[in-house]
């Protein structure tokens, strides 16, 4: 069973792709919405309810989890993986994050190769990226585009009211101007050049992409964050067999939250469709 792991709704969009790319792979989802946003949290407290979220879906009997949150692997992915996973006492368990798949999708090269590679190491590109203020404050989309590619130039915007707005089910009315504002700040560092791409950084913003399109540059190409994820799993899945356990006919995904249950269903419509339950579990 493969776990994901997420402060909140936004999660659902790479829980989506996942659902569509493995229909025969069991998967459990946990939303930590008591604690949501993490976004705007000191990083200890992002490592801490980050270990605690994903302890509990490895006692839950996923062998592998997935941090479906931009927010959680640029914060706290490398010290699970490096320093808490060795000293937990869960042996065959492993942890992914999900900027790893990002990177290699906007320089197009294995996150393995840490130095630059023909042709990406001449590619003089402008990569733009949207995210919250403690993934931008990380700047590990920054660092890890640039092992890759060095003459890439990556120019950062934190979006500090948009995920929180994302997930309360603002209209688009309210989420125009704030796209808008966020787009023309990151505009203005360009200094007249136009990004070639676009990383939308945070689950959420999926949700909205037609908003940053309709304000990027045409020639703008974004990325899409949960179809890069599920073609990064697959390609981990084939390697690592023994963490897609078949699911049974009759098994439906799971879906936990530590938050409210009413507050969940009232602002679910945009991250999902059709028939699906929470269950709480105590945060």
């Amino acid at each position: 069973m493969i776990g994901l792991f997420d402060s909140g709704h936004g999660g659902l969009t790479v829980f989506r792709a996942l659902l569509a790319r493995f229909p025969d792979v069991r998967f459990v989802y946990l939303g930590d919405h008591a604690n949501a946003p993490y976004g705007n949290r000191p990083s200890q407290e992002v490592i801490e309810l980050t270990e605690a979220g994903v302890g509990r879906l490895f006692g839950l009997g996923c062998r592998l989890v997935v941090l479906a949150c931009n927010t959680a692997t640029a914060v706290a992915c490398r010290s699970l993986q490096q320093q808490w996973l060795p000293g937990a006492n869960w042996p065959g368990h492993n942890i992914l994050g999900i900027v790893a798949p990002t990177v290699e999708v906007a320089t197009q090269t294995p996150w393995a190769v840490q130095s630059p590679q023909y042709p990406q190491k001449y590619n003089s590109e402008t990569i733009a990226v949207f995210a919250t203020r403690r993934t931008i404050a990380s700047d590990v989309y920054r660092e890890e585009i640039r092992k890759r590619c060095p003459h890439v130039t990556v120019v950062q915007q934190a979006c500090p009211r948009l995920a929180g707005a994302i997930e309360q089910g603002a209209p688009d009315t309210d989420l125009v101007p704030m796209v808008g504002e966020y787009v023309a700040t990151l505009l203005e560092q360009c200094d007249g050049a136009t990004p070639d791409r676009a990383i939308l950084g945070c689950t959420h913003f999926p949700l909205i992409e037609h908003l940053f399109r309709s304000h990027l540059p045409s020639s703008t190409r974004v990325l899409a964050q949960p179809e890069a994820v599920a073609h990064s799993l697959e390609d981990y899945l084939t390697r690592h067999p023994h963490f897609a356990e078949p699911r049974d006919e009759a098994h439906t995904p799971i879906l936990l939250t530590t938050g409210k249950l009413d507050r969940i269903v009232a602002t679910l419509a945009p991250f999902w469709t059709g028939d699906v339950r929470f269950e709480r579990v105590e945060g």
